[in-house]
């Protein structure tokens, strides 16, 4: 973000915008990344991040790619709204005089990667459940041997279907599976980005004052973007693999982080925990260059220059 001082409101409604533009953009890829996590040995219908999507399209059509979508342009503003604006409100209460040391930037990030897990958890619960279902009823067609005997078909969930289930069988708490994994993502990830960003975008800055040109602030954006997406990426693949609630006859289940480690070790090593690492790089560049243009342009204090200011 730039260092000029933006509203409160202005930062909800440039994150908002910025990750409803990213996501559109972009979920393919995280459908893709989703599906390829969740392969395991003896199951894999994937070889690749291009394979996945051709196959999603021959099977489920162009709009196949966008399962889940809904769930994530409903929940991604206040997810991005939350985590910019939170980091904002950190970095400039740990300041001093306008500079802020390198550790209390990892600390403003901590604090934002925190408090985004509220939205994020239960977003990314659904939208799992909602990406892997083309990959469990492909394997019903194509693997039907990794498909318990008597399995009958049946129609893809939707979110309110799901949400209904969860709470129903396990109240609130059912929305909030993988909540620990969440926080051990998106905490880590915050500490890299936004310390990494606001450093490659110093180096961008017209003079000692001045703002970094917009193409700079995209590349940063980018750049801390995809370091710390793929920095995180074996905690991810956990996250999905312990929200995944369908799974093939073969593939293991897991009682919580340190089993699903233990059993990802021991049947697939260590390279799983790679799983969509460039997915998940082409997918989070571009979001956070993106919400660093939109935070750049302005434009959340272009749409409430338009409303009535109140008289003092």
């Amino acid at each position: 973000m730039a260092d000029k001082q933006i509203s409160l409101p202005a930062k909800l409604i440039n994150g908002g915008i910025a990750g409803l533009i990213g996501v559109t953009c972009v979920f393919p890829i995280d459908l893709a990344k989703t599906r390829l996590q969740n392969q395991q040995n003896g199951s894999r219908l994937y070889t690749s991040m291009s394979d996945c999507l051709i196959k999603t399209i021959r099977s489920e059509g162009y709009f196949g790619m966008y399962r889940g979508a809904a769930v994530n342009l409903t929940l991604v503003t206040p997810e991005k709204a939350i985590k910019l604006a939170a980091n904002d409100f950190f970095r400039h209460h740990l300041s001093k005089d306008g500079k802020i040391t390198l550790f209390k930037e990892m600390l403003a990030g901590c604090g934002a990667g925190t408090c985004q897990v509220i939205v994020t958890t239960p977003m990314e619960m659904l939208k799992i459940q909602l990406q892997d279902a083309g990959r469990i009823a492909a394997q019903r067609k194509l693997m039907p041997e990794t498909v318990a005997a008597g399995t009958v078909e049946t129609k893809s969930p939707t979110a309110m279907q799901i949400t209904r289930q969860l709470l129903r069988e396990k109240g609130i708490a059912g929305l909030y599976k993988g909540l620990g994994a969440t926080l051990l993502r998106d905490v880590p990830f915050s500490i890299i980005y936004f310390p990494l960003f606001a450093n490659l975008n110093n180096f961008g800055k017209r003079g000692a004052e001045g703002p970094a040109p917009f193409y700079v602030s995209f590349i940063s954006g980018c750049v801390a973007g995809s370091t710390a997406a793929v920095a995180v990426n074996p905690v991810d693949v956990i996250k999905t693999r312990l929200q995944s609630l369908t799974r093939g006859n073969t593939e293991d289940t897991y009682a919580g982080v340190t089993d699903c480690i233990r059993k990802i070790m021991r049947n697939e090593g260590p390279s799983a925990f790679l799983k969509g690492a460039y997915c998940r790089a082409l997918v989070i560049a571009p979001l956070f260059g993106i919400a660093q243009v939109v935070y750049f342009l302005g434009v959340g204090e272009f749409i409430l220059s338009f409303l009535p200011k109140k008289d003092k």
